[in-house]
């Protein structure tokens, strides 16, 4: 009886054992998936960062190429309304000078 008492404790000591490696392996385990995770999660987080930087760069050219066309098209577009309105212009500044000239007159005559 005591032979199987012994015996009972000896297979629980490495049953206890056992149970103790496992766990460990275990542990280490899930560690290293933990470290893995973190590391597979920065890198996708970089490569976002670039993603999103490349394309806010994209739309930054983008931007900037519309503007220098719609600023072409507005110099055409002014260049053209004066030269095709030059009397219009001209007599513009004719008024405008006469309107100068008869004021500082009237200036002066006060």
């Amino acid at each position: 009886m005591k032979q199987i008492v012994e015996e009972v404790l000896q297979v629980e000591e490495k049953v206890s054992a056992v149970l103790a490696q496992a766990r460990e392996k275990a542990s280490e385990i899930r560690l290293s998936a933990e470290k893995e995770i973190s590391k597979k999660t920065n890198e996708a987080k970089k490569e976002a960062q670039q993603i999103i930087r490349s394309a806010v760069e994209d739309a930054e050219k983008e931007a900037k190429r519309i503007r220098n066309e719609k600023m072409q098209k507005a110099d055409k577009g002014k260049d053209a309304i004066l030269s095709n309105n030059t009397d219009v212009v001209d007599d513009l500044i004719d008024s405008i000078c006469n309107i100068t000239l008869s004021t500082e007159h009237e200036k002066d005559t006060k």
